[in-house]
């Protein structure tokens, strides 16, 4: 996969040399040509798959015109070519083929339907996140092919709208107006900070793979050992993940990272920031992890999903079906559910948690105290270790598989969480005064 993102490169570099001051049709073009060919390369005959849901996607829009019909018709039938390309490719092993880019793909048209949709509404029913991504015009083929198969996206991702690669073809998407971003230099260090990170995975990981859970060995192990292989283990294997999604320097090259001036007044070129590192690095919280991991695929699954359920009256039904979709999404395999109804699980109680301490005097001063440091290794013990948890179901598929590693280690995490979860409201009685506790209940 790294690989071939880094190939993306020189379509960048070629865009930004001869192609950046041609008319929108012939960019377009370019950059069909450019990702089909590269796609192509990597997945020969089968590109045929994303094609066709490409080519159905953009018949339902101008035959089915900006209804609901046209949304619902999108998802049902992206989700299902998708999860149909699951069910009959998928093994017990992490393969790369032609469903790990129609993932990608998949989220890209489902959100164009809601896009398109969004530019027919009035305004005034419009937040203004949606706003901001509405089609006001009807898309071409050629631009939704480009837009598609664009090469800073189309393998790994990330995601973005078509309003954003409107504006990159428009060449407003650069701090120099009406010439090439000054991009290579900021491009460069996020290509370099990838590598480290391939580098650290490249390292670490034959001394941590998947298989060794399902060894003897392992087994043997005492309980303590077991739970800190988890915790390294876990550190190791999300690597592979960062390694792919931080060297999108591509997106900054071409322009399409570009996200104007912040507020220390200089150019700001994380628009397509999948990953922030300083914060996935440092952070002792569940949620803090969650944040900066796969940026752009959660704002998708925020906006298009969580969000859209608004009319359910029901922040918590939102928040499991949002989670359900994303476990659907990655595959049929009963370990992605697990995964994500762990993280269900860990995260309401990780806010439970925060508002103990937030309300108890006791607990605040402690957190504020010198010994900080101290609790703050012990945060992130708790945190890899538990981040660790949930991530064996999701790497290891089946239910025969980490049904055992779970076994093995006592279903610990599920033990933990629960107790916890039952336990912070007599914990709020005891530490939380009087007064606190009937503020929060008027809250």
């Amino acid at each position: 996969r790294v690989d071939s993102h880094v190939n993306w490169y020189p379509c960048a570099l070629l865009y930004r040399q001869f192609f950046f001051h041609q008319p929108p049709t012939v960019i377009h073009l370019y950059h069909a040509i450019s990702g089909l060919s590269l796609a192509a390369f990597n997945f020969g005959t089968q590109l045929y798959h994303s094609a066709l849901c490409v080519l159905v996607q953009f018949l339902m829009m101008r035959l089915m015109g900006r209804t609901i019909t046209t949304v619902l018709a999108s998802f049902i039938f992206q989700m299902a070519y998708l999860l149909s390309g699951y069910y009959y490719t998928a093994t017990e092993e992490y393969d790369i083929k032609w469903t790990m880019p129609q993932c990608v793909l998949a989220l890209k048209l489902i959100g164009l339907s809601f896009d398109y949709y969004d530019g027919g509404q009035e305004p005034s029913k419009l937040n203004e996140e949606q706003k901001r991504s509405a089609l006001a015009n009807v898309p071409s083929l050629l631009e939704v092919i480009g837009f598609s198969y664009f090469y800073g996206g189309f393998l790994v991702g990330p995601q973005f709208t078509l309003r954003s690669y409107q504006r990159l073809v428009k060449g407003e998407l650069t701090d120099c107006p009406g010439q090439p971003p000054n991009s290579v230099i900021p491009a460069m260090k996020r290509f370099s900070l990838g590598l480290l990170c391939l580098v650290i995975y490249a390292i670490f990981s034959p001394h941590y793979p998947d298989s060794y859970y399902l060894t003897d060995e392992y087994d043997a192990q005492p309980f303590w050992y077991r739970c800190v292989f988890i915790l390294l283990w876990a550190k190791v294997i999300l690597y592979k993940y960062v390694s792919c999604w931080v060297i999108e320097g591509v997106c900054i090259l071409s322009g399409l990272g570009y996200n104007g001036l912040g507020q220390n007044g200089e150019h700001q070129w994380d628009a397509c920031a999948n990953m922030k590192v300083w914060t996935f690095e440092t952070t002792p919280l569940f949620t803090g992890t969650i944040a900066s991991f796969n940026i752009n695929t959660n704002a998708w699954v925020a906006r298009h999903v969580f969000k859209r359920l608004k009319f359910l009256g029901n922040k918590l039904l939102s928040q499991v079906t949002a989670l359900a979709f994303l476990a659907i999404w990655h595959g049929t395999h009963s370990g992605y559910l697990l995964c994500f109804s762990m993280e269900f699980i860990i995260v309401n109680v990780e806010r439970q948690a925060q508002a103990l301490v937030r309300d108890s005097p006791l607990l605040t001063r402690l957190a504020n105290s010198p010994l900080y440091p101290l609790i703050y290794l012990v945060q992130q013990f708790i945190h890899w270790l538990f981040m660790g948890y949930p991530l064996v179901p999701f790497c290891l598929f089946t239910y025969d598989k980490w049904l055992r590693v779970y076994s093995s280690i006592y279903f610990c995490g599920h033990i933990f969480f629960f107790t916890l979860y039952l336990g912070i409201p007599y914990l709020r009685k005891v530490l939380v005064p009087r007064k606190e506790r009937s503020e929060k209940k008027e809250d």
